[in-house]
């Protein structure tokens, strides 16, 4: 097999582009599993953009928290779509193609939106320590100018994220195979796929892995032994009960999303199993889009009390 580097792409004779062997799964269960798929991505397109056509009609919702809440529910949407179409595409027509500039589009889009939700969620954190530790400040806290330039960061630091670990993956020399042993173009996989020396790659990937995941989680953190700190000092149990309600949600985001992205890319390379890190993706990249809407929806008095004035106007 000729060596294949996506930088000379006249070079590729022999192989045209990369195969995404996807799930291990009997043929028969192929129709099934394409039902599945579909119906959660249909499901989390739809309960996502239910959340963000709420936050735009509702004026109760018109706060910072729904502002972040809503930008989540839309990263989620493309978050999810960068893969799961292709995915269900392998699954019905067979064609497990994907051309190199495909899977370098799949993979930065991907690696973008994934570190935009990273520092977005931490936001939200520290939406939220606002509102429970400072609340009569908490609207100048959280205003306007505050609420753009916190989105803004979390979509600059996902795309340099993503622009320094394309780059480099895909600056790469692969001659071992063209299966990527996965459903999607994914860090790890395409690393395996190498035959040139990773070593300084998957150091950098480490560190920007470090900086994008661990230091917004460590604030996430830090933000969340402070509102326990403050909710603690609260007299009442009605009181107490009422500021955690408020984190619920978030919370338990937080910790499905961070938990399987912290296991994916910051365990060293040794631990590594492609089986593993597929089925751990799996919550990350399908579940997690899946889960936002419902928890946020159903654990959220607001969201439903939202929901359900919109939909006595449509009645009217």
């Amino acid at each position: 097999m000729d060596s294949i580097n996506p930088k000379g792409i006249q070079n590729q004779t022999s192989v045209t582009g990369l195969v995404l062997k996807g799930f291990s799964i009997d043929p028969k269960n192929k129709s099934l599993l394409f039902a599945i798929g579909l119906l959660v991505y249909l499901l989390t397109l739809a309960g996502n953009l239910v959340i963000i056509i709420l936050i735009r009609v509702d004026q109760r919702l018109r706060t910072p928290m729904y502002f972040l809440l809503g930008n989540l529910s839309f990263v989620e949407i493309c978050y999810t779509s960068t893969t799961v179409p292709k995915m269900l595409w392998n699954l019905l027509s067979g064609d497990k193609s994907i051309s190199f500039i495909g899977c370098a589009l799949q993979m930065y889009f991907f690696v973008t939106l994934g570190g935009t939700e990273c520092v977005l969620l931490s936001a939200m954190a520290y939406d939220r320590y606002a509102a429970i530790c400072h609340p009569l400040h908490y609207t100048r806290l959280m205003r306007q100018p505050i609420r753009g330039i916190l989105l803004a960061v979390s979509w600059i630091i996902g795309n340099i994220n993503s622009v320094v670990n394309t780059a480099l993956i895909f600056s790469l020399d692969f001659c071992h195979s063209n299966e990527i042993d996965h459903f999607f173009c994914d860090i790890p996989p395409i690393l395996h796929l190498s035959c040139s020396d990773v070593f300084l790659v998957k150091l950098m990937n480490f560190t920007v892995s470090v900086g994008v995941i661990i230091v917004p989680f460590s604030l996430t953190l830090l933000s969340y032994i402070l509102i326990v700190s403050a909710v603690l000092k609260i007299h009442t149990t009605h009181g107490r009960i009422k500021a955690f309600s408020t984190c619920a949600s978030h919370l338990t985001v937080v910790s499905i999303f961070y938990g399987t992205i912290i296991y994916t890319y910051i365990r060293p390379s040794s631990n590594h199993s492609l089986e593993e890190d597929r089925l751990v993706s799996v919550l990350y990249a399908i579940i997690t889009p899946l889960l936002n809407p419902l928890i946020y929806s159903f654990r959220n008095k607001e969201v439903q009390g939202a929901f359900w004035r919109v939909l006595g106007k449509k009645r009217l």
